[in-house]
């Protein structure tokens, strides 16, 4: 049963339905891997294998089915716990939260549900998802399945290790700086943020407000290029009440193999005085290679005017979160030590003025018109994910090319495409020297999401991934 968590979502949805394997055996073959990992790598935090087993028994109670059913009948996923999944721990890592459980599922949950998805947990986060690893007080840290003694990633951590480690074949995080991203690069999966909005927000905690409401989204991490096309089409479809900027119709009949060879690919590897490892630079390399070969235009660029980028997404992120959060726990509550990381200290709040947050907003409008003229010329972008790969517990600096890059700053190749709301993909490409997963970034503009997914799957195709 061991080579049932090799396959992706869909492949099993498919063997589920056509008879040729039970979905108690797909579920059962996920927990057992949970039951042999679990406790190390402390990926999922609220694991409900009975629940999880007597779904799966239903499902087979209704085998044969009709040709109408449900493409993912019997595939177990996990969900971040910033996610209400109805009946499961909904904390967001954080003992302000402590036992709450969601009342109802979030509208990308209640999306996944109907076409079969069997929740089997929620996963872990930083406190908050103010981290780009993940450990807080409540449950402690969660290791890498690739090397335990780095980290999967934040904020959504604890979703990339379950994916990675065999225990789900699929999850939904969320992301306003890189927070699935990041973990997907850090783990060797996909992973995608949609322009805001696209797939809807409803159902998360925090709710995306203020600045969030532009830097936020939640998207999937999975294996496959096949089944992050196949969740980000689900979750669109998601009922868009609750996001003030989801609308109806967004888009999901554009097919694959409707990206045209014509559309022209920019790439670079250096940007925002932001070094990225060698090994980082020649996946990125690769990628542009893969799409060349496969007769897309591909040229290397450089993105001008954009260098305030990475301090206006602190502004909105590190300086404005920080004062939401100050508004939600009591005055004297702390919060995890990782947090105080990736926000702005109480001095550089204080000294925030209104005239200092009204400038950044409106030269985030410039430079997001900026960027958007310059991908006229290249709709899709090509670039790391971050300057490195997946680091050891508790660093918060490395040496690149002979240049200290220190955190959060080390995640710019992220954070701008969250402060510019454009959707950006994570495809895994190679590994560094000794084994670490290195993805690469496709980003494309405003709200032509599926636009990035399809040429994911081109990507795969090039590089002759899953």
């Amino acid at each position: 049963m061991q080579e049932l968590i090799k396959h992706g979502a869909v492949q099993l949805g498919r063997l589920v339905r056509r008879g040729e394997v039970r979905a108690s055996e797909v579920v059962e073959a996920h927990l057992e891997r949970a039951a042999a990992l679990n406790v190390s790598l402390n990926a999922i935090t609220d694991l409900q294998a009975d629940r999880a087993l007597s779904l799966a028994a239903r499902v087979d109670e209704e085998f044969p089915f009709d040709e109408s059913e449900a493409s993912l009948s019997g595939v177990p996923v996990t969900i971040k716990s910033s996610i209400a999944a109805k009946g499961f721990k909904f904390e967001c890592g954080s003992r302000t939260r402590l036992g709450q459980v969601a009342d109802n599922d979030a509208a990308v949950v209640s999306s996944i549900k109907e076409e079969g998805a069997i929740v089997v947990g929620t996963t872990n986060v930083p406190e908050f998802l103010m981290a780009y690893e993940t450990d807080n007080a409540i449950y402690g840290r969660t290791n890498s399945p690739i090397e335990p003694s780095r980290t999967p990633g934040g904020s959504s951590g604890g979703c990339a290790a379950a994916v990675a480690a065999g225990m789900a074949t699929a999850s939904f995080g969320s992301d306003a700086g890189g927070s699935v991203r990041v973990p997907a690069h850090f783990c060797g999966l996909y992973g995608f943020k949609p322009t805001p909005g696209f797939i809807p927000r409803s159902g998360h905690w925090p709710a995306a407000a203020g600045p969030a409401m532009l830097l936020a989204g939640i998207g999937p991490i999975t294996k496959t290029a096949e089944d992050l096309d196949f969740f980000v089409r689900i979750g669109c479809k998601a009922e868009t009440s609750g996001d003030p900027l989801s609308v109806p119709d967004r888009g999901v009949g554009f097919q694959p193999g409707d990206l045209r060879r014509d559309v022209r690919v920019g790439w670079f590897d250096h940007a925002w005085e932001t070094p990225a490892t060698a090994e980082t630079r020649t996946a990125v390399q690769m990628a542009a290679q893969a799409l060349s070969d496969l007769g897309f235009t591909v040229d290397r660029i450089e993105l001008h005017g954009l260098d305030a980028a990475p301090d206006l997404w602190w502004l909105m992120f590190g300086v404005c979160l920080r004062t939401l959060i100050a508004n939600t726990v009591p005055e004297d509550y702390r919060l995890h030590p990782l947090a105080y990381d990736a926000m702005a200290t109480a001095e550089e709040e204080a000294q925030t003025s209104y005239h200092d947050l009204l400038d950044g907003w409106v030269s985030r409008d410039a430079l997001r018109a900026r960027l958007t003229s310059q991908m006229e010329s290249y709709p899709l972008l090509l670039c790391p994910v971050s300057a490195i790969p997946a680091f050891r517990h508790g660093e918060r600096e490395w040496i690149v090319d002979g240049q200290t890059v220190r955190y959060p700053k080390v995640f710019s190749y992220s954070q701008v495409f969250n402060l510019f709301g454009l959707p950006a993909a994570t495809v895994p490409v190679t590994e560094t020297a000794d084994g670490l997963p290195i993805g690469v970034q496709i980003v494309g503009p405003p709200h032509r999401d599926m636009l990035v997914v399809d040429a994911v799957r081109h990507l795969a195709e090039g590089l002759d991934q899953p």
